[in-house]
Formats: structure tokens, sequence, C-alpha cells
């Protein structure tokens, strides 16, 4: 390695990730990641019927020997990259993990899945699984806080090779050096654009970080086995910053400081984009006041500036003629919400979507920046209705912190509910309770055999 490593960002990303001890994470770290856990095996679950997700198992090919994990549900053991390919794409898939918003959005459970499949393959404890998520949310977080890659038409889940790099390295044993030869390889091939996410959406918006995880994984195995990477990735006169992200201001804790930014980031009550929440919040809030949507005449939805742009300004949000679009549609979540008083995966099916009345119903949306709504962003991620009735009448309701976000938290029932919610069609009562014991232990396993149950 060169010796100007020492200095670059891959270097002290390294010598921080090795630095942290399993037995130095706070409880209140452990405990969030089992909660993350849950959910996030949760979101799987409820989309185990898509179709993606039938696309995705199958892809996937058995093996025997060394190295496999299983798949979500099905027991069957596949190479651990494979498997954490789709394992994590059912997690994405409902678009309703948890998430981190910074100057770069992020689901930092995409990280889940595969860290849960590597360390499957590399025989670890349940520990050593909570350090490496942690450590996972720590990095990923950090760097959307450095820079912004959407404004690049780059995607946020470029961000995430590195993080499962980083994951992977604790689960992997790497040494300083062969993370930060994982980090140049996982950097320097891993750029996803951010047509995945504009227009009219596809399946592959749930498989793209799954699809930069999975590389991740392979990049911290080159560097296990002496491959070496690209460097200075991050700083080169053709590296990441130079090309795609602009300078990052990277903060990392101090050398051996747990990682703790798991305990910033926002669970979802909602099967929808992040930036979606609060109004489909005020929304609910105003069904259960009585109203009806034949009485409403038109809408406003004020809103910040990232909601505006991602999910409330073209012409495909107001039309949206897949899944994928809709729940990325800010008129659709706030009017099915108004509609049905509660938004859920059904709230996404084509006979919704594309129901003409609902069609109707949405030329009546208008969705408007507020700036004090973007100044405050991400401190709040303020929505406001302000609705016209037939009648004359005006109503107004504004949500600023959803509930999930930290100032407006999920109590532990809260989140198993939700797991039993999306698990129920799959599992029986019995294995869904004695799954979230499992993951309530999962500190004190010595493996990680129970952790992916078998679909009845």
């Amino acid at each position: 390695m060169q010796e100007t490593l020492t200095k670059n960002k891959a270097s002290q990303i390294s010598n921080y990730v090795l630095s942290v001890k399993k037995e130095s994470l706070p409880k209140e770290v452990i405990h969030e990641v089992k909660r993350r856990i849950i959910d996030s095996l949760g979101c799987a679950f409820g989309a185990y019927d898509s179709k993606a997700a039938k696309i995705v198992l199958k892809a996937c090919s058995r093996i025997k020997g060394k190295y496999k994990a299983p798949l979500f549900g099905k027991g069957k053991d596949v190479f651990y990259e494979e498997a954490a390919f789709a394992n994590g794409s059912l997690v994405r898939y409902l678009d309703f993990n948890d998430t981190y918003l910074s100057l770069e959005p992020a689901h930092p459970s995409d990280n889940i899945a595969p860290l849960i499949a590597c360390a499957q393959a590399y025989g670890k404890s349940g520990l050593d699984l909570v350090l490496a998520i942690a450590i996972a949310y720590e990095i990923q977080c950090r760097l959307c806080d450095g820079a912004s890659l959407r404004a690049k038409g780059i995607d946020h889940v470029t961000y995430g090779a590195f993080s499962v790099a980083c994951g992977a390295a604790i689960l992997m044993d790497l040494n300083p050096e062969q993370l930060e030869n994982a980090l140049g390889i996982a950097g320097v091939c891993n750029i996803a654009t951010r047509q995945t996410r504009v227009g009219e959406m596809s399946m592959w918006k749930a498989c793209a970080f799954a699809n930069a995880a999975r590389q991740g994984l392979f990049a911290a195995r080159l560097a296990s086995e002496g491959m070496t990477g690209p460097a200075p990735i991050f700083e080169g006169v053709r590296g990441f910053e130079t090309l795609i992200s602009g300078p990052i201001d990277l903060k990392l804790p101090a050398i051996g400081e747990a990682p703790k930014k798991i305990l910033e980031t926002y669970i979802k009550p909602y099967p929808v984009e992040y930036h979606a929440q609060s109004a489909v919040e005020a929304a609910i809030k105003v069904y259960n006041d009585g109203l009806k949507i034949d009485e409403i005449q038109d809408m406003v939805v004020y809103t910040h500036g990232a909601s505006y742009q991602i999910i409330g300004s073209e012409p495909e949000k107001w039309r949206p003629t897949s899944k994928e679009t809709a729940d990325h549609s800010l008129p659709y979540c706030t009017a099915i919400a108004l509609r049905d008083g509660d938004v859920s995966d059904e709230s996404f099916h084509k006979k919704n979507y594309r129901d003409s009345s609902m069609i109707k119903f949405m030329k009546k949306i208008k969705v408007v920046e507020d700036q004090k709504y973007t100044e405050d962003y991400p401190k709040s991620f303020g929505n406001r209705l302000e609705i016209n009735l037939f009648s004359g009448k005006k109503i107004v309701k504004e949500v600023l912190h959803p509930f999930g976000h930290p100032k407006n938290p999920m109590a532990c029932e809260d989140i198993f509910n939700k797991f039993r919610k999306l698990a129920e069609p799959h599992l029986d009562k019995e294995k869904i309770d004695k799954q979230i014991e499992i993951i309530l232990g999962l500190d004190k396993a010595s493996d990680l055999n129970n952790v992916t149950p078998e679909i009845n």
C-alpha cells in the first residue's frame, strides 16, 4: 500500500471500524439493532408473495459446503453473496424498512440482510453480527452526512458498497490493510445512477442496494484473499470525490468509540417513501375526524424541498402505473390515506393506484414547496395539508415528526405488532412469538442458525 494511505479517508474508516470491540457496545445500541432486525424481517415477510420476490429467490442456486446462507423463508442454502442480494431485495421491496435523511437519504437497514448472510457463512456469533450492523449503520450515515450523491445524479445505494464492506470486515476478520483494499474495490466499480428512482419506477428499486451490498461483500472477500484495490479511493485524481460525490466532510467517531448513529434513524409506520410519512399521518388524522373524500374540492400539500423533488414534482407521480411509482408518489400516498384511513401493501395494488376515481381525485391535489419546511429539513420532515371542501370550509392539518422518528418513537410493542402483521400470512402465532424471542436474545447467541425461520 502507498504510504499516503495512512492519511486518506479509506485509512481513517478502516482504522475506526476495526478499533471498535463488541464488548464496548452500549446496551441501547444492542437493543436498537435487535429492534431493526425484527423490523427488517417483518418487511421481508411482507414482500414474500410479490413477483419481485419470486424472481430473486428463484435466481439463486442451491449449494452445499462452506460459505452458504439460507434464503429468507425457504430454508434453501445458497452462496452467501446471492443470499445477501435476494434477502436484501425482500427487505427493501415494500419500502417499509427504516430511513436516515441527511445530505444524502438512506435506508440503513438495507445493510442487515447482507450482513446476516455473511455472519451465517462465516460462523459468527449474534454479538458479532450486532457489531457489524451497528458499524455499517455508522459508516453509511456518516457518508450521508458528508456529501450528497442525489445532487450529482448518483443513487444513495452507492454508499452501501462501502458500509457493507465495513460490516463484512468485522465478520471476515479483515486487518486494516485488507479493509482499505476492500473499500478501494467497492468504491471504484459500484456506482449506481439515480435513474432507478426517477419517473416511472421498476422492480429494480428494491434490488439496487442489495446489488451494491453483494458487491461490497465480494470486495471484502477478494481483499481477504490478498487482492489489492485502487487507492486512494476517495481523494485520488480519478477517485470517488473527484468524479462522483465532491468533497466528503467525513466526521468519524474517535478510535474505539462505540457506533451510535443507529439511534438517529427512523422506523416507518407506513410502507411509503419516508418524505410522505408525515403527509400520510396527517391524512389519516383528517380521515379519523370524519372527512369523506367526496367532500373535498381541492387540496394543497405543502412540503419541503427534498420531498417535492423526489416524490412531488414529476408528472408520473399523478398517474402511477407501477407499485414502485405509487409508493414514491406524495399525491397518491396522501390520497389513498384520505380515502381509506390507512396505508398498507394493498394500497399499492393495481386496482387502487389505477382506479379511475383515484386518478380523478389526484387531479385536485397540488404539491408546493414550503420554504420553512425546507429550512428545517432534516431536523423535521413537515407536511401540511390544506383542504378546501365543497361546503366552503377549510381544513388544515400539519405533522412535523411522524411516528417512528426519534422525537416521536415507536415502542417495542409497536415494532412487534408491525412484524406480526407482516408475518401472519406465513408464520403461525407460535413461530412469530418465538422469532421475536430469538432476535431479542441475539447478543447471547453463539450461532445464527435460527435467525431466519422457514415459512409454513
